[in-house]
């Protein structure tokens, strides 16, 4: 018979136990296996959140490049956002940027993959990797109106 532990009943009610366990140095009763999960689980979603924001980021300088004529003050505004957000992620989670090329590179194909969903062009006539500069992605000047 299988017995389910609270971290598989009650993920709050876990959480809650761990960090009370850990206030009171109760360190011998804690769930060390699915705490290094968790803890792990957090690290991948910091990444995760920098790539997501850079694929949204480059989907729209591809969209801003290569569709003059469709430009936006939405495209600016989410432009200005997620170079604002990225920013302040990198600034919270400064052992990120070591590897900040590599996650422009997964975010150029989110953002590939966005100018498919969202436009006529044809993601596979762009450049297969990402053309844009580290000062081109996070300080050309994308001002409105035009």
């Amino acid at each position: 018979m299988q017995t389910t532990t609270l971290y598989e009943q009650d993920f709050y009610a876990w959480t809650q136990r761990q960090a009370k366990l850990l206030r009171a140095g109760q360190l011998g009763e804690l769930d060390i296996e699915n705490l290094i999960e968790e803890i792990e689980s957090l690290g991948r979603q910091e990444w995760q959140e920098l790539r997501n924001r850079l694929g949204v980021l480059l989907g729209h300088l591809l969209k801003w490049h290569y569709q003059p004529e469709a430009r936006s003050k939405s495209w600016v505004y989410t432009i200005r956002e997620q170079r604002q957000e990225i920013q302040r992620h990198l600034k919270e989670n400064s052992s990120l940027k070591p590897y900040l090329r590599e996650a422009i590179a997964v975010g150029y194909e989110k953002g590939l993959n966005l100018v498919g969903q969202e436009t006529p062009l044809d993601p596979k006539t762009l450049p297969q990797s990402c053309p844009f500069s580290e000062t081109d992605i996070f300080e050309a000047p994308i001002d409105w109106p035009l």
